[in-house]
């Protein structure tokens, strides 16, 4: 078989490969770059397909993005998701400097994501919401599991909007931090945990 057709048949893809292959490339370009400075032809040229495949996938850049948070809102719910049996207070230094080293690795991304909310675009306001809720629904269901808050909170309707409070918290002193990097990581990661145990003492 002659070259050429072998690295064809390498580059072969179902579906579903072939739209994860493209995401994991946004999501890498995203992080390195400001939204406005990624383009779609860099993405199918390193994607290796045309511009028209891409757009197949996502009509229009924004989609792409769009698409791109939303499958990494969904693996840092999965890199952040609670232990059965592990009381909060012991997970939540740990979940924080998770998702911060996520925040510093991809700051680029994380900045965007907030800007494009701000700026009301639709496609991106709907998986911002929902990843806020999943983020919501997962730390409640921490709380309510943990024999220390648990019974606190049985007919405590304030803590939903206390989880709420601080997760629009952690976001805006991620975004300063990103800012001035006054603070360490490790500084922020404290800052924020004694956040959260304040507003559910």
């Amino acid at each position: 078989m002659p070259a050429n057709q072998g690295e064809r048949a390498r580059r072969r893809l179902s579906t579903a490969e072939r739209r994860e292959q493209l995401l994991s490339v946004g999501a890498k370009l995203f992080s390195e770059s400001p939204y406005d400075d990624v383009w779609i032809e860099q993405v199918a040229e390193i994607a290796g397909v045309s511009r028209g495949l891409l757009y197949h996938y996502f009509p229009t850049k924004r989609d792409f993005f769009a698409a791109v948070v939303e499958r990494e809102s969904e693996r840092m719910l999965r890199m952040t998701a609670a232990v059965p049996g592990v009381p909060v207070r012991e997970q939540l230094t740990a979940g924080l400097d998770t998702y911060l080293g996520y925040v510093q690795a991809h700051a680029h991304g994380f900045r965007a994501f907030h800007r494009a909310d701000a700026a009301g675009d639709q496609a991106v306001r709907r998986v911002y919401q929902r990843a806020l809720a999943a983020q919501e629904r997962q730390i409640l269901a921490a709380l309510a599991a943990d024999p220390e808050f648990g019974p606190v909170f049985e007919g405590a309707p304030q803590v939903r909007l206390a989880v709420r409070g601080w997760l629009a918290f952690t976001t805006a002193v991620c975004l300063e931090w990103l800012r001035d990097g006054e603070l360490t990581r490790e500084q922020v990661r404290d800052l924020c945990a004694r956040a959260l145990l304040g507003v559910i003492a």
